[in-house]
């Protein structure tokens, strides 16, 4: 008795078109909800200032605010106020930091949490 060789790449290729599929409505449920002016996902967007900066500063500042390419930012909050952070997060810096990382209630909150680093 002879298999037809094509029958698992025949499979395959319909789960992968069912997976496609899936994904899509998925997509388009979302699409929906956005345009009707529906929340985000709050799993999408990081609330707390820890999960924040480990999403958009860790790289430059390092995983424990010990400074790579950016400066250290242990004491940040003995050398800038809560409103200097707030600006130079919202501007930038001379010198490599880019404005606009963060912004709204990410933005009061990062600057709060590093003004508070002493």
């Amino acid at each position: 008795m002879k298999r037809n060789p094509l029958i698992p790449f025949a499979l395959i290729a319909a789960l992968g078109i069912v997976v496609m599929l899936l994904i899509s409505l998925k997509g388009a449920k979302q699409a929906d909800e956005i345009a009707k002016g529906g929340k985000p996902d709050k799993a999408a967007v990081a609330t707390k200032p820890d999960q924040i900066y480990a999403q958009t500063c860790v790289s430059c500042h390092g995983d424990q605010l010990q400074g790579v390419v950016g400066p250290n930012l242990t004491k940040v909050g003995a050398r800038y106020s809560e409103d200097e952070i707030k600006d130079i997060l919202k501007n930038g810096k001379e010198g490599g930091m880019p404005a606009g990382l963060v912004s709204g209630a990410q933005l009061d909150a990062v600057a709060k949490w590093l003004s508070e680093k002493k």
